[in-house]
């Protein structure tokens, strides 16, 4: 499976699929109507659901600097590495097509989309805890920049920075 085969650009049509995906998941992310999407979705630098089988599996959300995106989080980014992240504010595989390498292929993608500016961010649910997510992202690269908590969550603040010619490109900020 080619990286580049899994994601496409959200349409309309996908809407009512991603919402249902987001409500599933909605204790490790935040709540989401189709209002709010449509928003994120004009502000976000990639709005792409992840394909497989020919039917949406789950979506991502990736907001670059510069956005008026209003997530504490993504603010917290913008503060710190001015115009040298991309902030990858959600992620969602449907159970039923997880342990299929999808997660893998889209975060190839973005993690190369990053590059340029020097780093991918995001958060991870340390309270609730995502131990999970937190493996995964950890066998990845990510490390622990920071952590906030807000309305019951504490999030870590991950980084992973891009790699040039097999080093790491890290920018001192």
């Amino acid at each position: 499976m080619s990286p580049a085969d899994v994601l496409r650009p959200m349409t309309d049509d996908d809407v009512p699929r991603v919402l249902e995906l987001n409500h599933r998941h909605v204790e490790l992310l935040s709540p989401l109507d189709a209002e709010r999407l449509a928003r994120l979705r004009g502000s976000a630098s990639r709005s792409d659901v992840i394909v497989c089988d020919g039917e949406v599996a789950g979506f991502v959300l990736v907001f670059s600097p510069g956005s008026d995106y209003d997530s504490v989080n993504y603010r917290w980014f913008a503060a710190r590495y001015g115009d040298a992240f991309d902030y990858l504010d959600r992620i969602v595989v449907d159970d039923a097509y997880r342990r299929r390498g999808l997660a893998s292929a889209v975060y190839d993608v973005v993690e190369a989309s990053a590059a340029a500016r020097g780093r991918l961010v995001l958060e991870v649910n340390i309270e609730p805890p995502n131990e999970p997510s937190l493996a995964f992202h950890r066998a990845r690269g990510y490390v622990e920049v920071h952590q906030l908590a807000a309305s019951g969550h504490t999030v870590s603040l991950m980084e992973r920075t891009g790699r040039t010619n097999g080093r790491e490109s890290r920018q001192n900020v």
